[in-house]
């Protein structure tokens, strides 16, 4: 399935604890392979910058359950800045797909200190767009979301699991590469999101392992939680 040039997937998300990620992780390495990605077994790490408008949009629409939305963040990895993504997430009801465009260093430093001209000058339809919406609404960074993520894939399916750990909001900014930056956690220690992506269906095997060990699925969104705790600290 295509959409304005982008495949959709399939993306369920569930909370679960250390007994249920113990026992679904080690039956899940008998029939998926680890990330490449994945220098050391606890996973890598992802700071994500979210952007929300004037009128907290990409909240809004989330906790009000809008089955068309789309987010935009600046995304990073282990925290190096050599390698940082502007991204536009889109969700299509029980479906995602993602465009994104590489940038600079200083074009990130650019955009946390509210310049967004450059995006103009770009080809990538996920820079014109944040351009736009900056000049329209105001977009601009409004809490960074940052996880340790482990993730397995099996190509059968193009499958992607991954668990995300430790999942944290920014306190004082939301620039990650700033001096004050600081994150608190916004889960109970233990409890983890676990997130399964797929193209156009899930491998039984896959699936009967999910199934041995699985929890409701839920509506979960890292941004709304790290968001929602970020401005019940920053307005106690």
């Amino acid at each position: 399935m295509q959409y304005l040039g982008n495949r959709l997937r399939h993306e369920i998300k569930y909370y679960i604890n250390e007994g249920v990620y113990h026992t679904l992780r080690k039956r899940l390495m008998t029939v998926a392979s680890p990330d490449v990605n994945m220098a050391v077994d606890e996973g890598y790490l992802i700071s994500s910058v979210y952007f929300d408008d004037l009128y907290h949009a990409a909240l809004e629409e989330k906790q009000a359950g809008i089955r068309f939305r789309k987010k935009y963040r600046l995304r990073c990895y282990d925290r190096w800045d050599g390698h940082i993504n502007l991204e536009c997430k889109r969700k299509y009801g029980e479906y995602i797909a993602k465009s994104s465009a590489r940038i600079e260093r200083r074009e990130y430093d650019a955009i946390m200190a509210g310049d967004y001209d450059f995006l103009a000058e770009r080809n990538e339809a996920v820079c014109r767009e944040v351009y736009a919406l900056h000049s329209a609404r105001l977009l601009r960074p409004a809490v960074a979301v940052e996880y340790m993520r482990e993730a397995y894939v099996m190509e059968q399916g193009n499958v992607r699991i991954t668990f995300d750990k430790k999942i944290s909001t920014s306190l004082h900014t939301p620039d990650i590469f700033s001096a004050n930056y600081e994150v608190c956690s916004v889960l109970p220690p233990g409890i983890m999101v676990l997130e399964v992506k797929f193209d156009d269906f899930l491998p039984d095997v896959v699936y009967q392992i999910l199934k041995t060990a699985m929890v409701d699925r839920c509506a979960i969104s890292k941004y709304v939680m790290c968001r929602n705790t970020n401005r019940r600290i920053r307005f106690r």
